[in-house]
């Protein structure tokens, strides 16, 4: 009966700790889907994709954009798991992001600039960990309203 029991522990022990170090799944670099994507108001961009990698500090996020009229933008930031803003930079829309995660696979952001909401966004990773999709929703500076889902592919 001892044996079954150290056995048990140790089991539980392994499962607890393979899913303590299970690493997120948003980690690796995520191509936009452009047929499966809304932009509302328009236009959606040529190119899209964002690459995330663990440090840690963070998460290492990087949006490489060609937009319709072949502007390209790079944004980047370490996403901070304290809840508080990160610095972004490249981007005109906002300056900071702060993150929260709602489970395992959906991660809520608030975009600001100069302090002041300017945005929200939700990221959901599929169950099979193949696809990112991103709701978001906000008002760029020139105050235009912008409602996109995006949906990206796993590489």
């Amino acid at each position: 009966m001892k044996t079954i029991l150290n056995a048990l522990l140790v089991a539980s022990l392994l499962v607890f700790a393979g899913a303590a170090s299970a690493a997120d799944p948003v980690i690796g670099t995520w191509t936009l889907n452009l047929a499966k994507s809304k932009f509302k108001p328009g236009p959606a961009p040529k190119s899209d994709t964002r690459t995330y990698a663990e440090t840690a500090d963070g998460i290492a996020w990087t949006w490489k954009s060609v937009a319709a009229d072949g502007k390209e933008t790079t944004v980047s930031a370490v996403l901070r798991k304290d809840g508080k803003d990160a610095k972004v930079t490249g981007s005109d829309m906002f300056d900071t992001i702060v993150v929260k995660k709602v489970d395992g696979n959906t991660v809520h952001s608030v975009l600001k600039r100069e302090g002041l909401v300017v945005g929200e966004a939700e990221r959901t990773i599929s169950k099979d960990g193949k696809e990112l999709k991103i709701k978001a929703k906000g008002a760029g500076p020139d105050a235009v309203s912008y409602e996109n889902e995006m949906v990206y592919d796993k590489q």
